[in-house]
C-alpha cells in the first residue's frame, strides 16, 4: 500500500515538473514579446534647443509610434555628453534607459583623449544608427572674410583675436574647430557653451567670431545676415545652402578630415536583452526608411537619416576611432 502511494506520488511530482517546464517554454517568449511595456528614457548629453535634442526628440515621437510606448528624452548636459553617460551607465541594462550618442562622445573624444571614464567598446550596447550630419563653418558678420582661405588669411593678421565658440569640451564643434585651428595656423581661442544655438547667439552678440555647427544649427542665423556661411564640411553642397561651397571646393585639402562632421546613434549599457536591441534596431530602421520622415529629417532637422545593424554601427565607431587617433596627433590639445 505504501509503495503504491510511493509511486503515485513519483508520478504526480514527474507531471508537476514536466507542466512547470511546459509553462516556462511557453512564459518565456510571452514575457519577451511584451516589450517594451512601460516608457522608455532617451538620454541626451546636451542641452533642451541643441541640434541633437532635436532630432532626439522628433525619434522619439516617431519611435514610440512604432513601439507602441512613450519615449522620452531627458537632456543631461554637462562634461562633452559625459554626465549622460554616467546615467547610462548606471541604469539597468533592461531595454528602458536609452542613449543618443553623437561622433562627438562615440569616435572623436576617444580617438584624441585617453581620460574618458568609458570605452565605447566595452561599456555601450549597439542598437542603431540614426542619421548623419554635415557641419557649416561660420563666421561673425564683423570678420571680413569670405572663404576659408580669407579666413585663414585673416587669422594669420590678428593672431590671438579670434574666439571659436563650442557646444561643449569634447564636443563634434569643439575638436572640430580645434582640428581647424591645427591644420591651417590659425590661433583661436575655445569658447565653450551648452548648445549649438548657445555658439550662434555668442556669434550675435560678439563674443565668438568663428564657429562650426550642424546644419540645423545654423540655417536661420545665416538668414539673419548676423553670421556668415564660409563653407560646408564634405565633398558635397547641402540643399538648404545652396550657394555655400563644401570644404572640399574651397580647396583647402588639409581640412577635408571634417568630414564627416557628426552622426548620431542609440545605444544602451552593456547586458542589454537581446530582444529589445531587435526590437529598437527594426523600430529606428522603419522610422529612417519611411519616405515622409526622411524628407522631414533633410528639410526640417538638415540630417541624412541612416539604417544600420547593431554590428554595422559598432563597425563604423570603431573605424571613426580610428581615424580619429591618426588625426588626434593634430588635435592633441583639444582636451
Amino acid at each position: 500500500m505504501n509503495s503504491t502511494k510511493h509511486s503515485t506520488s513519483v508520478v504526480f511530482a514527474v507531471r508537476r515538473g514536466l507542466l512547470l517546464t511546459a509553462m516556462a517554454s511557453i512564459s518565456i517568449p510571452a514575457l519577451a514579446d511584451t516589450y517594451p511595456s512601460r516608457p522608455i528614457r532617451l538620454l541626451v548629453g546636451f542641452a533642451a534647443g541643441g541640434t541633437t535634442d532635436a532630432i532626439a526628440r522628433f525619434y522619439a515621437q516617431k519611435l514610440a509610434i512604432e513601439l507602441k510606448a512613450p519615449v522620452v528624452v531627458e537632456n543631461k548636459p554637462g562634461a562633452g555628453q559625459i554626465v549622460a553617460i554616467r546615467s547610462l551607465k548606471a541604469a539597468a541594462p533592461d531595454g528602458y534607459t536609452v542613449y543618443m550618442g553623437t561622433g562627438s562622445a562615440l569616435s572623436q573624444s576617444p580617438g584624441v583623449r585617453s581620460d574618458l571614464p568609458y570605452d565605447p567598446s566595452k561599456d555601450f550596447t549597439f542598437v542603431g544608427l540614426v542619421g548623419t550630419a554635415q557641419g557649416v563653418i561660420i563666421v561673425n558678420k564683423d570678420v571680413a572674410a569670405k572663404s576659408l582661405g580669407e579666413l585663414v588669411s585673416y587669422a594669420s593678421k590678428h593672431p590671438g583675436q579670434l574666439n571659436f565658440g563650442s557646444s561643449g569640451i569634447g564636443s563634434a564643434s569643439h575638436l572640430a574647430g580645434e582640428y581647424m585651428s591645427k591644420v591651417s595656423g590659425m590661433m583661436m581661442t575655445h569658447v565653450p557653451y551648452k548648445a549649438d544655438a548657445d555658439i550662434v547667439q555668442a556669434m550675435y552678440t560678439g563674443s565668438v567670431q568663428v564657429g562650426i555647427a550642424p546644419v540645423q544649427g545654423a540655417v536661420t542665423a545665416l538668414t539673419s545676415g548676423k553670421v556668415r556661411a564660409l563653407a560646408v564640411t564634405g565633398t558635397r553642397r547641402v540643399p538648404a545652402l545652396p550657394v555655400v561651397p563644401s570644404v572640399s571646393e574651397a580647396g583647402l585639402k588639409a581640412f577635408e578630415g571634417l568630414d564627416p562632421y557628426t552622426y548620431y546613434g542609440i545605444l544602451g549599457p552593456i547586458g542589454m536583452p537581446d530582444d529589445a536591441v531587435r526590437k529598437l534596431n527594426a523600430a529606428i530602421n522603419k522610422v529612417s526608411s519611411s519616405p515622409e520622415v526622411a524628407a522631414q529629417v533633410r528639410e526640417k532637422l538638415y540630417a541624412e537619416p541612416a539604417t544600420s545593424t547593431p554590428q554595422a554601427f559598432r563597425k563604423q565607431v570603431q573605424d571613426d576611432i580610428a581615424r580619429w587617433r591618426q588625426l588626434g596627433k593634430l588635435v592633441s590639445g583639444a582636451s
